[in-house]
């Protein structure tokens, strides 16, 4: 079953990147090794998991398989050595005006629903940013869960990024998450959670790169969100075609 549902992830990065090849789009291929996993302040997975990715971009269109493979077990609440998630994105980005769009729809799949992990949801989702200065991104991205949930979450962040004359890139950003009456703790719409979050890049060559990064979280409002990581960072490397 845990080979299975592996080769399944494998085979979805493999199409992926067949397709991304033949179209001559570009194809990014990542894996980020984390102590854990937080999910808009919401732990996951309070030890480490890896999370392998590929992107394909083509024009406006963009495609994206994620998962999350679970290496620590969650005080015994996850199988170790399962893909406990699989996202499937699609994008389509604009330029109108100072201000960037990009909208699309997430699949979410839980490969271990059978053993008492979630159902499978979808959201679709539009973000809004743009560069007020050199080197700082703002926006405001929103999602709505069109199948299980049927609500939305709201993310708004700042971020700033700049690069040293060794050619490291540093990234500092922040964000606060408002949540609707289903997803909140209290059963009230409410703050839920904000972010601070330090990422440093570094690109080996045109094709190479590797990337660390340290992430804090928690709650604005307890009663909304039930936290329990709060520090967690990881490292991670991507390959470019």
């Amino acid at each position: 079953m845990k080979l299975r549902r592996t080769m399944m992830l494998v085979f979805l990065a493999a199409v992926l990147m067949s397709a991304g090849s033949a179209l001559g789009a570009d194809v990014t291929t990542a894996v980020d090794v984390n102590s854990a996993y937080v999910w808009r302040g919401a732990t996951f997975n309070d030890g480490m998991v890896v999370q392998p990715s590929v992107d394909v971009t083509s024009g406006n269109f963009g495609l994206n398989v994620w998962g999350n493979l679970d290496v620590d077990d969650y005080d015994d609440t996850l199988d170790s050595g399962e893909f406990s998630e699989v996202d499937l994105t699609m994008t389509y980005a604009v330029e109108a005006g100072p201000v960037g769009l990009t909208g699309g729809v997430i699949e979410y799949l839980f490969p271990t629903t059978d053993m008492g992990g979630a159902e499978g949801t979808r959201e679709l989702f539009l973000d809004a940013s743009m560069e007020p200065a050199d080197g700082f991104t703002t926006g405001i991205t929103g999602y709505y869960d069109v199948d299980e949930v049927k609500d939305y979450y709201l993310n708004a962040y700042l971020g700033y990024g700049f690069a040293l004359e060794c050619g490291l890139g540093i990234d500092l950003g922040a964000s606060a998450g408002y949540v609707g009456h289903k997803v909140s703790a209290s059963g009230d719409a409410g703050f839920n959670d904000y972010n601070l979050t330090l990422g440093l890049g570094y690109a080996i060559n045109d094709m190479i790169s590797v990337s660390a990064s340290l992430n804090y979280t928690d709650a604005i409002d307890d009663d909304v969100l039930i936290t329990d990581t709060n520090l967690y960072g990881g490292a991670g490397v991507s390959v470019a075609f």
